[in-house]
């Protein structure tokens, strides 16, 4: 039996327990420092609560340490590697192997036991059988591949490794290969792999030859549409996936409960679907809740990306940011552009107050604004100049929809069986009451009942099954066997609710159940580095580091790109390709050789190579 995990991202840890209500089996979230995502910090405080909550449904927290370290900050990073494993975290998500060593040999005289999992972020660039098995012999329990691979080439790094393998499978792309984009380190001096990215990829350019004719102006060439992969969870899990991951540990808590519940039900198909195959990575059903649909939410546009090992168009130029679905387009404007009146794109849309909406400007630029009162197809708004008849309306912000996401709330709540025997004792009647929960935890206990006996037995009975058959601190009652052979005593409805939520106290002073975890021990390396040589993009930053590739074989250490600027190097490498996405492409179009091609930003000029063998792109500086 294969478990299938639904990993979703927190801001915080209430976002983390709402992720948990909505159906993932686990979360990740950053500790107080050194996560990829500066303004996605949290407490240690925080962590433990949001484990113990987690911990409750057999859920997993994971703890994104996923910067490179600087020498200073080695220590630091130790401490926090203790203190989040002591909050009770499941394991940590590392990029920097410095980190690795730590955790096997601690830092000069400091050393603690540290024997939580470690799994390789994403931003170690994993994309090669090769690099899966160096890591994997480092001790790392899991590896987090890289979004640009295909299925085929998924399967490849299952058949060379035993470890569990995750993979994003929704949420905002990086254009460039993971951890290996300088651009917002190069541009402003914030880099990526210190969690301070800029997201230059984001940003508008102009595109321009080598004689400065400008071929498109002022468009976000670099920014890709989201990646939606929920037609493709089964296929993924054939591949090898244990874990799919949601990106979005900046979005808010609507955005990550839309998602996460739209994906958990996806996963629950496939479990009904293939039981003796499949289960989920946690415990409990959800109850309640809403209706999911990730239209409704943030997004650039849906891509599958490279699943197939297709070239696609990619590129969400027009925006950077979400432009939501299409409303239907402008057909009249009262004077100041107050007034809107517009022709729907379909019968079934209907506009509610509040709704937020976006248009693309006459000069490119995209502009929002919100509809105070909205009547059947008018929209009554501050003035929005910008505004011209014939241009297309789409609805970012679905007002009705995330009220309905803000009020209906999930419950998660996991099921015991209780089985109840009734015996006359003496004089007094006792129930011996047991439960039996789904993750395999039993309790029992028994209750005294006085001396009376129910006059009706049938009523008696139904009462006992009505009230025992309910939900109580987060637990499903069902009702198991019942003997009653010697009748039943006389019981209040308040006595009979007692057992249960006694049975539930019971219970939650256990811990729940856990699914099995694969746990490597960090050790020194056991398989050889896959080349020779280390270069900038291995992301080197600390002496720590220095020696892992050392002791694993290199010939020669490179610094990080962030300790030495070096001028030729490669900023940024991607599949994405804009000769391809503009129908530029001599391989695929049949277009004439270009001449060199540039992008253009605030007096800033970038070179773009074309490496067409290997269908990728590389942007270096001009």
């Amino acid at each position: 039996m294969r478990q299938l995990e639904l990993l979703a991202p927190a801001r915080d840890a209430q976002i983390g327990i709402a992720a948990i209500d909505c159906g993932a089996d686990a979360v990740y979230i950053a500790g107080p420092q050194f996560g990829a995502r500066q303004a996605a910090g949290n407490s240690i405080e925080d962590i433990k609560t949001l484990c113990g909550y987690a911990h409750r449904f057999g859920a997993r927290i994971f703890v994104a340490l996923n910067t490179i370290l600087y020498d200073d900050e080695l220590e630091a990073a130790y401490r926090q590697m203790l203190e989040v494993q002591e909050a009770g975290a499941d394991a940590l998500i590392i990029q920097d192997m410095a980190v690795m060593r730590m955790a096997a040999e601690g830092i000069g005289n400091f050393r603690e036991d540290f024997h939580i999992p470690l799994h390789a972020s994403t931003q170690c660039a994993i994309r090669t059988p090769e690099h899966a098995v160096f890591l994997e012999g480092m001790g790392f329990s899991r590896l987090i591949l890289e979004r640009e691979m295909s299925l085929e080439q998924i399967r490849t790094i299952r058949k060379a490794v035993s470890c569990e393998l995750e993979f994003f499978v929704h949420g905002a792309l990086c254009v460039c290969y993971s951890g290996q984009c300088y651009l917002s380190e190069k541009i402003a001096g914030r880099s990526a792999n210190r969690g301070a990215c800029i997201q230059a990829c984001r940003s508008r350019y102009d595109l321009a030859d080598s004689d400065g004719k400008i071929l498109v102006r002022d468009k976000a060439l670099l920014s890709l549409k989201d990646y939606n992969l929920k037609a493709r969870l089964e296929d993924l899990a054939e591949a090898g996936i244990t874990s799919v991951k949601i990106e979005g540990r900046l979005k808010n808590v609507s955005y990550v409960k839309n998602v996460v519940r739209d994906y958990s039900l996806a996963l629950d198909e496939i479990v009904r679907k293939r039981p003796e195959e499949y289960e989920r990575g946690s415990y409990g059903q959800i109850t309640g809740g809403f209706t999911p649909d990730t239209t409704k939410t943030f997004n650039r546009g849906y891509t599958e990306l490279f699943i197939d090992g297709k070239k696609g168009r990619w590129a969400s130029m027009d925006a950077a940011k979400s432009m939501g679905e299409e409303i239907g387009e402008v057909v009249s404007l009262n004077r100041d552009k107050s007034s809107i009146g517009l022709r729907l794109k379909r019968k079934d849309i209907t506009l509610n107050n509040g709704d937020g909406f976006s248009f693309v400007a006459k000069d490119g630029n995209v502009t929002g604004f919100r509809g105070d009162v909205c009547s059947g197809s008018t929209i009554r708004c501050k003035s929005t100049t910008a505004l011209y008849n014939g241009a297309l309306i789409f609805r970012n912000i679905n007002a009705a929809f995330e009220k309905e996401i803000e009020r209906q709330a999930c419950t998660r709540v996991i099921s015991a069986t209780v089985f109840l025997e009734f015996v006359r004792k003496d004089s007094m009647w006792m129930i011996h009451a047991t439960a039996l929960s789904e993750d395999g935890r039993s309790v029992s206990e028994t209750f005294e009942a006085g001396d009376q006996t129910a006059n009706n037995f049938d009523r008696m009975m139904e009462m006992v099954k009505g009230q025992i058959g309910k939900t109580s601190g987060g637990y499903q009652f069902l009702i198991g066997d019942i003997s009653a052979k010697e009748g039943l005593p006389f019981m209040t409805a308040s006595f009979i609710n007692g057992i249960r939520r006694r049975l539930a106290e019971i219970l939650d002073s256990r811990p729940c159940g856990q699914k099995g975890i694969l746990l490597r021990k960090p050790g020194k390396v056991t398989k050889p580095l896959p080349q020779e040589d280390t270069t900038y993009k291995n992301n080197i930053s600390n002496h720590l580091a220095k020696q892992v590739y050392l002791e694993a074989g290199a010939a020669s250490i490179a610094q990080a790109y962030e300790l030495e600027h070096t001028p030729e190097a490669e900023l940024m490498r991607t599949r994405y390709c804009i000769r391809f996405e503009l129908g530029m492409c001599p391989k695929h179009h049949g277009a004439k050789q270009s001449k060199p091609l540039f992008l253009l930003n605030n007096g800033q000029r970038f070179a773009l190579h074309f490496d067409c063998r290997n269908c990728e792109m590389t942007v270096t500086e001009a």
